[in-house]
């Protein structure tokens, strides 16, 4: 198999998936030598302007199909892995402000490679976008934040690395025993066995933030790594989240 077929094409495309929410699907990358798709949420704000959240890599003809939906406002790196395309889209895309998880700032890679971060992200949604999406943060050790953000017109959940899902079929064979040994592996996949040891440091904080993201009753449940949850998304979202909640 080649890396590519890890992926779901077409990619660097904006696809839509419900009323102002689209999907930009991208990668392969290469996480612990498993090739992992990738994927970027473009979420439109009531007044019109563009979120990206968790940005996949720039192309010119990407920014100009986005740019026919809305003015890209709000960069969004909702944890500490999903910065790396950030700085690309800063240079093609001026003025446009940078949110980032707390503490991502401080790293010394992301510090080197130039990205610059406008505002940490908080538990409550700021006033840029707090009439069209909540957020939870969901705490870990060693530094380690997700925020989770929900869309409430569309009742779409957001996340990044909270719920990997990756279709076995889409893998190399000799690499599936380790992607089902991480828990990763779809229909259900949950959140990487290496992260959940993180997560679990920080377990009341991080059950409580779990019990609220279910409570939203998501319709659909959208991640950065694999076959995300098209529909029946409480009861999926429930059944990936078992092992903290």
């Amino acid at each position: 198999m080649k890396p590519e077929d890890a992926t779901y094409p077409p990619l660097d495309v904006a696809k839509p998936v419900a009323p102002g929410i689209w999907i930009v699907d991208s990668g392969p990358l290469s996480v612990m030598g498993i090739p992992v798709p990738v994927r970027m949420t473009v979420i439109r704000l009531g007044n019109g302007s563009l979120l990206l959240h968790s940005p996949t890599r720039f192309a010119f003809e990407l920014r100009k199909q986005l740019e026919q939906i809305g003015l890209i406002v709000h960069l969004v790196a909702p944890n500490s892995a999903h910065w790396t395309f950030l700085k690309e889209w800063q240079n093609h895309v001026q003025g446009a402000q940078t949110w980032a998880a707390p503490g991502l700032r401080h790293r010394a890679k992301v510090r080197r490679a130039g990205v610059r971060i406008d505002h940490d992200l908080a538990a409550a949604a700021p006033e840029a976008w707090s009439k069209d999406l909540d957020q939870v943060v969901v705490p870990g050790a060693g530094g380690f934040t997700e925020i989770a953000f929900y869309h409430k017109n569309s009742r779409t959940m957001v996340l990044t690395d909270l719920v990997l899902n990756l279709e076995p079929e889409k893998l190399p064979f000799i690499i599936r025993p380790a992607a089902r040994l991480l828990g990763v592996t779809a229909p259900v996949g949950k959140t990487p066995i290496y992260l959940r040891m993180i997560i679990k440091r920080k377990h009341e904080q991080a059950k409580a933030a779990a019990e609220r993201l279910v409570a939203f009753q998501p319709k659909r449940v959208i991640f950065s790594h694999g076959r995300w949850f098209h529909e029946d998304g409480t009861t999926l979202l429930r059944q990936s989240l078992a092992w903290l909640l």
